[in-house]
């Protein structure tokens, strides 16, 4: 069981929400949200929603990278 299990926090500032999924903190790129943490970054649903749209452009080419 992982730390979004065990029942950790958002890692944006002023956010108190359950977190729902993890990411590392290279991921966060250019998403505007000013989050706290070392490696990885807990988001909500809410935040998680909101990193998606702001990197969905940096997403798509690093896939079609790989691809």
């Amino acid at each position: 069981m992982g730390k979004v299990g065990k029942g950790a926090k958002c890692s944006v500032s002023g956010c108190t929400n359950q977190a729902e999924r993890s990411i590392s903190r290279n991921q966060m790129g250019n998403s505007g949200l000013s989050v706290t943490g070392e490696h990885r970054v807990f988001l909500c649903h809410e935040h998680y929603k909101v990193w998606k749209k702001t990197t969905k452009k940096d997403r798509d080419l690093d896939r079609a990278r790989f691809g």
